[in-house]
């Protein structure tokens, strides 16, 4: 205990003294928000993987996944390495980062607001951020409270309390900056948990081979009455694999605090290097999660789904491991819940700030009250999401999964084919933006409420998730054709800034003879 109890004090210590550290670049609204645009290829990478991967996908996707998928949910984790991160990065990263830096836009909804000339839009893709980042957070907090229990069997209450108090304190003291610096050191852990934790449970079953054996025995007849189903290369449901990589994949291409990270990056030759880093640290981090998540049924004999839900699978697998292990474990869900609390506060409380309060309430805020507002607001959504999570944890289970899939379905079924469109297409209009965000936050909404009306297959958080990002991506160009197309000034406007004109040295050439001889 008292060596569990040592990591933990010292990880906090280096959050916090970095938070303190950082206080010189938040001292406006670009610094405290953006990190003064100024974030270099492996800080912008890390903060985009952290921010990523949380404790929703260790404790949460991986369990569930692992469970249903065996070890094909590694498919999952290589998915978001190669959609979620590597595509996302090549066809967002330099265009996002030049049209708003065009733009002058700082957040998502301030982007849509300047590139389709309309503050409506913009105040309403706020709205859709702030209320669909607290069931979020809320998931974060039920991961992290899991392995808590086991590891110091601390109250809940205790636990997320103490990191939320925690991570608001360097947030709140350093701004973006204290969260890239903090999300890079915090990368470093998980790289190094996931490979030790994965070596160790794998050990406690005899090896890869011996546990590869013992998966193939195993049988679900309510799954699947194939044989040898959970080891096979696609699992046993190859259909229900392909949404959930679509949704944790793509998805993150219409998330504000992923596509956020593009904003700051510092330059050109920063957004190739990025590319490669974000691409590898998602093979390790979350391709080891799914993979470790697949060998879950290996444990069946000491976990009680029905009474426990799927969130007690990854905790219970943990469960016999060493001191020093399960310090780091408790290291590596912590950074990976940590970073991404802070990257979902910072995301709100700038858009409530810029894109609402300064928009409408007060238009002559300065900078310095700006960021004053900007604390302020990342306390209240805190302690907003803090009393939610309690709420939810006293009243009926929600597990992880579901959780977070309905705000990750909201957010990137709204997003998604605004943000593509936006950046590559000049006739997306604002009529095919509104759309798509009603449409996205429709979908999950009518998914919760009247889950009736869908089909089997829809009525998972997850699949009306993948869904509602394919409506986005389909309706947007479709409404696009026949709303009224925005000015063409305002495109060539935003546009221009991909294409600079500039002079280049021609040689001269001799005529071309009239007839050859």
């Amino acid at each position: 205990m008292v060596i569990k109890v040592s990591i933990l004090i010292v990880f906090f210590a280096i959050m916090v003294g970095i938070g303190i550290y950082c206080r010189k670049h938040a001292t406006d609204v670009k610094g405290f928000v953006l990190g003064g645009r100024s974030v270099g290829p492996w800080l912008t990478a890390f903060a985009y993987g952290t921010s990523y991967f949380s404790a929703v996908v260790f404790v949460g996707y991986a369990g569930q996944f692992g469970w249903r998928f065996g070890i094909a949910s590694t498919w999952i984790g290589l998915g978001n390495a190669v959609i979620g991160s590597l595509l996302a990065w090549v066809v967002l990263g330099r265009r996002t980062r030049i049209m708003t830096q065009h733009l002058d836009s700082s957040t998502m909804p301030e982007f849509f607001g300047r590139r389709f000339d309309s503050k409506s839009l913009k105040i309403g893709a706020s709205a859709l951020i702030f209320v669909f980042l607290i069931p979020y957070t809320a998931s974060l907090y039920n991961g992290l409270s899991r392995l808590f229990a086991m590891a110091f069997n601390v109250d809940f209450t205790v636990c997320i309390i103490g990191m939320a108090v925690l991570t608001g304190i360097y947030v709140i003291a350093g701004g973006y900056m204290a969260t890239a610096i903090n999300d890079f050191i915090q990368g470093i852990i998980m790289i190094f948990g996931i490979c030790a934790v994965i070596a160790a449970v794998l050990q406690s079953k005899g090896g890869f081979m011996e546990a590869m054996s013992s998966l193939a025995e195993v049988e679900d007849a309510e799954v699947t009455s194939m044989n040898g189903a959970f080891a096979s290369f696609l699992g046993p449901d190859p259909l229900g694999l392909l949404g959930v990589v679509v949704l944790t994949s793509l998805g993150t291409w219409g998330l504000p605090q992923m596509v956020q990270k593009f904003y700051a990056i510092s330059s050109e030759s920063a957004i190739h290097k990025g590319t490669i880093i974000s691409t590898l640290f998602a093979v390790i981090v979350s391709g080891g999660c799914y993979f470790l998540g697949g060998f879950g049924r290996l444990f069946s004999d000491s976990i009680n789904i029905e009474a426990d839900g799927y969130d007690a699978i990854i905790p219970t697998m943990l469960s016999g491991l060493s001191d020093v292990l399960i310090g780091l474990v408790v290291l590596l869900v912590l950074s990976a819940s940590m970073s991404t609390l802070s990257s979902l506060v910072m995301a709100s409380s700038s858009t409530l700030t810029l894109d609402f309060i300064k928009d409408i309430f007060a238009k002559d805020m300065s900078e310095k009250a700006q960021v004053k507002c900007i604390r302020v607001l990342i306390v209240i959504f805190i302690a907003i999401s803090v009393v939610i999570a309690l709420i939810q944890y006293k009243g009926a289970v929600t597990f992880i999964a579901q959780l977070m899939g309905i705000s990750w379905g909201a957010l990137a079924g709204a997003f998604l084919g605004p943000m593509i469109y936006g950046l590559y297409w000049k006739k997306t209009t604002k009529a095919a933006c509104w759309t798509s965000f009603i449409c996205g936050a429709g979908i999950m909404i009518a998914v919760i409420l009247v889950p009736q009306i869908f089909p089997s297959f829809l009525q998972s958080s997850i699949n009306a998730g993948a869904f509602a990002m394919a409506v986005s991506l389909v309706i947007v160009p479709v409404v696009s054709l026949f709303t009224k197309k925005p000015s063409e000034r305002l495109t060539e406007d935003c546009f221009r800034c991909y294409d600079i004109p500039a002079t280049v040295k021609s040689k001269i050439a001799l005529p071309d003879d009239e007839e050859e001889i």
